[in-house]
């Protein structure tokens, strides 16, 4: 007698268990899919490292650039000009910078949602695996936040300033700082107004990004499609 056409089974959970919903073709489409979400997740770690790059090659260069035109100008007027001319450019670079890496993290959030989900479509076809899985199987928050950064809970306030885009907005609130002191060398303030007009603005700027980022991330929460919720603490 002929065997049956193996292509023509329905994959079992397990010895016993009834069939699952899955088709017969479900293992070798979920593995391709799953392989492609990380290769966006590669590109995605590329883009945030050369953005990154970018704005601290032109930071460094644009210190460099201040340091000659000062030997040069013996941070006279024309040393003010050349820095007011150049920082602001080098600040809105940052802000450019900070605002497409929060894109790049909605995008890896998504990424790793898929992820996900595809863990749980492995679960199903093989819940007894589910012992040796160190990442999530479910797709809300906190089942990406598990897989992403291996963590149970909520993150800490200060892992906003440990991030990359965070990182970036402290440096570039800095530059907004010494461009706001520069001015007011240029305006003969003194020392206790140029640090004065500069701290300030170092602030204002650190606040402004807070508070672009409170009202951020949780708008890339809201936008998860949550499919399979992490069950209840203790459950």
């Amino acid at each position: 007698m002929l065997e049956p056409d193996p292509t023509s089974r329905v994959p079992t959970a397990h010895a016993g268990a009834p069939p699952t919903p899955l088709g017969p073709h479900a293992l070798q489409i979920l593995t391709t899919e799953h392989w492609s979400l990380l290769a966006a997740r590669s590109l995605v770690y590329a883009e945030a490292m050369s953005r990154t790059s970018i704005f601290v090659a032109a930071l460094t260069g644009a210190v460099v650039s201040l340091a000659l035109v000062a030997q040069v100008t013996d941070f006279g007027d024309g040393f003010v000009a050349f820095a007011l001319v150049l920082l602001p450019v080098v600040y809105f670079l940052g802000v450019v910078t900070v605002v497409r890496l929060s894109q790049v993290n909605r995008e890896d959030a998504r990424w790793i949602q898929g992820m996900n989900r595809i863990r749980h479509a492995y679960l199903e076809l093989a819940p007894e695996l589910e012992p040796y899985f160190v990442t999530s199987r479910f797709d809300d928050r906190a089942g990406v936040l598990q897989s992403a950064m291996a963590m149970r809970g909520p993150p800490a306030p200060t892992q906003a300033f440990v991030a990359a885009p965070g990182i970036v907005a402290v440096v570039d609130s800095v530059v907004a700082g010494a461009t706001a002191a520069v001015a007011a060398i240029g305006l003969d303030l003194g020392l206790a107004g140029a640090l004065t007009l500069g701290g300030g603005l170092f602030v204002l700027s650190i606040a402004v990004f807070a508070l672009w980022a409170a009202r951020t991330i949780p708008k890339t929460a809201e936008q998860l499609d949550i499919m399979f919720p992490s069950p209840p603490a203790g459950s």
